[in-house]
């Protein structure tokens, strides 16, 4: 009798979507959500396409979800494939996109001279706390806010990983990967990775969570840096010799990667006092 009160109270607390189980701590979700979605949509910033399809609502356990998720197959239209496939927001795939043409495919190219082709989804839409500490708030994952990603695949077929490019990878890995992390503050609300605390050493995660009430606050871990370009070749004068000097080693860099920290309005801050990293 004991195993089946047991194995009852479990099917109870899955059935009841976890939420009476103290796991979500009986949150709602928050009325800015559908509201921001809602807006998404409207302005067709997501279309329907074959690499963009939607699927139906999102609809739990407990008040995770979202009513018109998008499972994504590629970004930056077609070019980079995601593997596997991640289920997203429409403002969440929308900002990938953006963050996907204006700083991803720039910074490969300036380091490797190749485009990145693919992206290595850890994590999109799962429905558990942050971090997955109990009793912990939901996660972003749980609204299909975040993605988590592992490592970026180049067209020459080189894969730059997030555990062990970082630290240890080649300087143009680990200029890559920083200047990645860099153009993602401010676009994206919450991006954490190496450094920012244990739970994120593996991996970039990228969240569009609200700081303050206008959603214009960014928190970013570790503080983003943003490495200066490699020198480019002088072009040798119509009928002159090959160029052999190079231009003098920028002191700052201001190119199409380099718009981080106030891109759309975002203050970069610290977070509240409660506020807990999400992975």
């Amino acid at each position: 009798m004991r195993f089946r009160f047991a194995h009852g109270f479990v099917l109870g607390c899955v059935a009841a979507a976890l939420s009476g189980c103290g796991f979500f701590g009986g949150e709602e979700r928050e009325p800015w959500r559908g509201k921001v979605e809602a807006a998404c949509l409207a302005a067709k910033l997501v279309t329907p396409t074959d690499f963009t399809r939607p699927i139906d609502e999102i609809d739990g356990p407990g008040v995770c979800g979202l009513e018109h998720p998008f499972r994504i197959y590629a970004v930056a239209d077609g070019s980079v494939g995601v593997q596997p496939a991640a289920r997203l927001g429409c403002p969440m795939t929308a900002v990938l996109n953006d963050w996907m043409v204006r700083t991803v495919q720039p910074a490969a190219k300036a380091r490797f001279g190749v485009a990145v082709v693919e992206i290595k989804n850890a994590a999109s839409f799962g429905c558990r706390t942050r971090n997955n500490k109990r009793g912990a708030k939901l996660s972003e994952h749980g609204f299909g806010n975040a993605l988590d990603i592992s490592a970026f695949i180049l067209a020459d077929g080189r894969e730059i990983s997030i555990a062990r490019d970082w630290r240890r990878g080649a300087p143009e890995a680990q200029a890559f990967l920083r200047e990645a992390h860099a153009g993602a503050c401010g676009a994206f609300k919450t991006v954490l990775g190496p450094g920012s605390d244990e739970h994120h050493e593996n991996h970039l995660h990228l969240d569009l969570a609200r700081h303050d009430p206008e959603g214009r606050r960014a928190y970013c871990r570790p503080t983003p840096v943003m490495p200066e370009l490699p020198p480019e070749p002088q072009l040798a004068p119509e009928g002159d010799e090959p160029a052999v000097s190079y231009a003098p080693e920028a002191k700052g860099f201001d190119g199409p990667t380099g718009s981080i920290g106030r891109r759309f309005g975002a203050e970069v801050s610290e977070p509240p006092a409660d506020w807990q990293t999400d992975e």
